[in-house]
């Protein structure tokens, strides 16, 4: 038995009930390394740990496929969930495997985000270029959905396609430099956030970091509209749904970092 699973934004706490379950009774888990690391607490004794890294994964998986077709109990693990980004290496285990592997969903990223930040997908594009290979045609999409009006999260990819390289390309393409923007690292550890626009997103940011650029024209909210008459401090339905597309990352920032002071000091994140 071999499957691969999504363990999650890189916290335990979001790792899924499932995917817990598998990786406390597999015999043999494998990944890269920050991912090993991370569900090591919750690994077997007995359980063999089998890392890798970019340079080594196709050999290393070799290894593992050998330990799965004779009949160890085999969970690779993922950062995220495996469709959001990473892809590609599913179809590494895949290949070593020689045929296709259970997969098991966790959290992306950009599932937090878009809980951080107030954005639904169906008004969202997801744009990931951590990747291999040409990302040329991921660039043409990520200009389409802006042009298209939508928002869009994007996982950059950390050796060159950066935040700054980013705004820089869209930019040079055409896309307004007034597009509300925030960058986020270690998004479930509270570490950082940026908010701005496109045209002053220069700044330096590590490879845990996700992205989310705003349309310029948010979709008003379609709920039926609300007989305020009478009623005293009720606000218009289509102003709050406003609010909620255009404004929600700053005040979930706040409220953020307001629960953070208020927390006792033992329950705040490292």
């Amino acid at each position: 038995m071999i499957c691969c699973l999504g363990a999650g934004p890189g916290d335990l706490g979001y790792l899924t009930q499932r995917g817990r379950e598998l990786i406390e009774t597999a015999d043999v888990v494998a990944g890269f390394r920050a991912v090993v690391d991370l569900v090591r607490p919750l690994v077997r004794g007995e359980c063999k740990i089998v890392t890798m890294g970019y340079k080594d994964q196709v050999e290393i998986l070799q290894k593992v496929a050998l330990l799965h077709h004779e009949g160890a109990k085999c969970v690779v693990v993922f950062m995220g969930d495996i469709h959001f980004s990473g892809f590609q290496f599913l179809e590494r285990v895949e290949r070593a495997c020689g045929h296709p592997v259970e997969t098991v969903a966790g959290i992306s990223a950009a599932q937090i985000l878009a809980s951080r930040c107030r954005v639904c997908f169906d008004e969202t594009s997801f744009i990931t270029f951590h990747r291999r290979g040409d990302i040329a045609p991921f660039q043409e999409h990520l200009v389409h959905a802006l042009q298209d009006d939508r928002n869009v999260i994007v996982i950059p990819r950390p050796w060159d396609f950066m935040p700054k390289t980013i705004a820089v390309f869209l930019l040079s393409r055409g896309v307004g430099p007034g597009h509300r923007t925030e960058v986020w690292e270690r998004l479930t550890q509270n570490e950082a956030a940026w908010l701005g626009t496109l045209g002053d997103c220069c700044a330096d940011f590590s490879d845990m970091s996700i992205m989310l650029i705003r349309t310029l024209h948010p979709m008003p909210s379609q709920l039926e509209p609300i007989e305020t008459q009478g009623t005293v401090g009720m606000r218009s339905d289509a102003s709050v749904g406003m609010r909620s597309r255009a404004s929600g990352a700053a005040e979930n920032i706040a409220c953020l970092r307001e629960d953070d002071r208020a927390a006792p000091k033992s329950s705040r994140a490292n």
